[in-house]
Parts: structure tokens; C-alpha cells; sequence
């Protein structure tokens, strides 16, 4: 919650089928809906008709067999800031390394999105340098249009909707939530449920962000959560930045940047952040005595997604695409889903039956249409809070 990978600004146009959870989710299975068996391939494989940094499919390849062998050749994959307790990340390595036994290097785990970029470019010629990259939404349309992604398309590329992925397959939408209001419910006697609820004396200097929204992401997207259940819109984010004005006015709001320690002391024990990192804490914290909650909250449902990509620059290509099938197979889209996170392939893994009705069960309950600013609005909205936070709530 504290790590500086939030520290970025950036949405991806979604669409709203994706975040939907319905009823209808079952078992997983092995193999990924629309795509090929990723462990133990059966497909076909053939002598690669292009070079692993020009693959565009597995297919281009010879098959997924010949992409796993050239990914066990190359036997190392190079990531960068993803800390092992973001969405799970730190099962989703340890499952990568043991069905192909690829040491994973992971640099920077505290980095943010633009430090990512800056590796790629900067490295660009080194065997340290990323392969992949999991970047906020502005980073993942910039980064293509700076030319340094590679185009790739998985197995279960038709699974992804459309408007969660660019057309020419340089990026992706991976996984994703909206924002929450996360309670310590041993020190609150009544958990607030919606954005609204937080004007209340009973919660004076109670209630905070993961940082500055001015450079966290998590804690921008509450504002802008607040200004849709303040009247405002994904054109006006003005409403949410007089509310916590008026919180702090009245005492409500702390500007002391939630972490885990701060919310384990009791400092900060209502926490507006990603409902999948709220929800993590749920068990984190249970054993130190913590009854965290999580709520989306009734009022405003403000979704985000990350994005993947491929390092155009990638110094194992190979183990760089494999990664990624590992990640869109119903085996890594469950583990996000295991981290509380809402994957990418969700609505149509829950059509096919291979969503974990378990994990799925455990999703904080959404009421409402969820909310996705373009990246001009996103834009808009960031420059109104650049100028007009510090004043806000001085």
C-alpha cells in the first residue's frame, strides 16, 4: 500500500463487462478459454518462422512448444517493481518459476510506472534490462507511442475486450478494481459504506489516502470517486476536491499517508485505496488483530486497470512472451483473482466456467455502473488537481 508503484497517473478506456461479476462462475480448469494448453503443450510445433523479438503470436513461433523450449534456453526473465504483495504478485513468480524453472530478477519492487519506462529506455542495451513491464494506463499509451513496446498477442488474446487492449497488441489491460473504503472495524463502530457516509464527526481524523493524489494514483482516483458521489463527473473532479476540502475543514480528513504500519497502530483506520489492496489486508492483518473491511462504496464506483507489456528491447524475448500466456491462462488470471484483483479475462473465464467460484465469492460486492474516464478526461481531472489540492485542504 505504501509502495511507490501507485505513485502515477493514468486510466485505461474500459468497458464495463469486465469488472461485472456475475453469477455464473465455476471451477478452473488447466487450459485457457479461447487459447492454447500453456503447461505441457500440445499443440504443434515447428521450426519459428521469426525470431522470438519478432514473434507477434506464439503461432509466429512454431507453437507454444517451441516458445516454452526457447524460454528455458534463454532460463531467466527480468521483471521490475512489482512487490510480491501487490495482487498477488509473489505467487504469481513463484508459479512462473516452478512449471518452467526460469529465475525471475525482479528490480526495483517499490518502483513506479514511469521508473519502469525509464529502465527501458536507459537499459535498453544491457541483460539486466526489463523484459516486461506492468504500468498504469498513461504509461502504457505513452510507452507505445514512444515506440519501446513490442507487439504481442496471447493465446487467449479474443478474451480480452476490445477496449481493454491496443489494436495492434503493444499493450493490455492485466488486472484491475475500483476504488474502496477499507475500516478497521475494531476501532469504528459503524464502517462507512459510501463516500457520502464520511462527512460524519463520528469519523474526525479518521479518514485517509495512500498519498498525495497530486502523485498517487490510488489516492487521485478517490478523488475522483468523491466527485462522482458529489455531484460531479468524469469531466468535472472539481466536487471531489471541495469534499475533502470540507473533511479536512471539519477534521475528518488526515493527511497522514495510509500504510500498513499506520493502519496497524490504529493512526489511519478508514483508508480510501484499490479494493483488491483493501481487501488483502483483510487476512494480513487478522492475525495482528485487525478487523479490516472493505467496501466499494454505494455511491461511486471508480474502476481502474494496469497494463502489460513487452519490452521492445526485451533481452530474453522469448521468456518475455511466455510470461505473458502465463499471465492471460486461466492458471495466472486466478492467481490475480487470488490477490483480490478483478483479471482482465474475467467475464468471459466466468462464461467458460474456469473463474475460481471461491476467489470470486470473496470480491467486495459492487452496486452501480462502474465509471472509466478517457485518458483526456484523466487528463483534465489531473491538471484540476495539480492547481487546486494543496489549497483545498491546507
Amino acid at each position: 500500500m505504501g509502495s511507490s508503484r501507485k505513485k502515477l497517473i493514468g486510466t485505461a478506456v474500459l468497458v464495463g463487462a469486465a469488472l461485472t461479476i456475475s453469477a455464473c462462475s465455476s471451477s478452473k480448469s488447466d487450459t485457457p478459454s479461447g487459447g492454447a494448453a500453456i503447461a505441457g503443450a500440445s499443440s504443434a510445433s515447428s521450426a519459428p518462422a521469426v525470431s522470438a523479438a519478432d514473434a507477434k503470436s506464439a503461432a509466429d513461433f512454431g507453437g507454444m512448444d517451441a516458445l516454452v523450449a526457447a524460454a528455458k534456453k534463454e532460463g531467466t526473465l527480468n521483471v521490475i517493481a512489482l512487490p510480491p504483495d501487490w495482487a498477488n504478485y509473489g505467487a504469481i513468480i513463484s508459479g512462473f518459476t516452478a512449471k518452467y524453472g526460469i529465475k525471475v530478477t525482479s528490480a526495483n519492487p517499490d518502483g513506479s510506472s514511469g521508473d519502469e519506462v525509464a529502465a527501458v529506455k536507459s537499459l535498453k542495451s544491457q541483460s539486466r534490462a526489463p523484459d516486461v513491464v506492468d504500468v498504469g494506463g498513461s504509461y502504457a499509451t505513452s510507452g507505445a507511442a514512444d515506440g519501446i513496446y513490442a507487439p504481442y498477442e496471447v493465446a487467449t488474446w479474443a478474451d480480452i475486450p476490445d477496449g481493454q487492449k491496443d489494436p495492434n497488441g503493444l499493450w493490455y489491460n492485466d488486472y484491475g478494481g475500483y476504488i474502496s473504503i477499507g475500516c478497521d472495524a475494531k476501532r469504528i463502530t459503524t464502517c462507512p459504506t459510501s463516500i457520502a457516509a464520511l462527512n460524519n464527526p463520528m469519523y474526525k481524523g479518521k479518514v485517509a489516502l495512500n498519498g498525495d493524489p497530486t502523485s498517487a494514483n490510488a489516492a487521485f482516483n478517490a478523488v475522483y470517486a468523491a466527485a462522482l458521489a458529489n455531484g460531479g463527473s468524469l469531466d468535472n473532479i472539481q466536487p471531489g476536491i471541495d469534499f475533502f476540502g470540507k473533511l479536512k475543514k471539519a477534521g475528518i480528513f488526515s493527511t497522514v499517508n495510509a500504510k500498513p504500519a499506520t493502519i496497524e497502530s490504529g493512526e489511519t483506520p478508514i483508508v480510501l485505496d484499490w479494493d483488491y489492496l483493501n481487501a488483502g489486508y483483510v487476512t494480513q492483518f487478522a492475525a495482528k488483530g485487525v478487523d479490516w473491511k472493505v467496501a466499494d462504496p454505494t455511491d461511486a464506483l471508480m474502476a481502474g486497470f494496469y497494463d502489460q507489456a513487452i519490452s521492445k528491447y526485451a533481452p530474453h524475448p522469448a521468456a518475455a512472451r511466455l510470461w505473458e500466456e502465463y499471465l492471460y491462462s486461466d492458471e495466472g488470471q486466478n492467481l490475480w483473482l487470488a490477490g483480490g484483483a478483478r483479471p482482465a479475462r474475467l467475464a468471459a473465464m466466468q462464461k467458460a466456467g474456469t473463474a475460481t467460484a471461491s476467489l470470486v465469492a470473496k470480491l467486495p460486492a459492487i452496486t452501480g455502473t462502474p465509471s472509466f474516464p478517457t485518458d483526456a478526461q484523466t487528463t483534465t481531472a489531473k491538471n484540476a488537481v495539480t492547481k487546486g489540492w494543496a489549497s483545498a485542504v491546507s
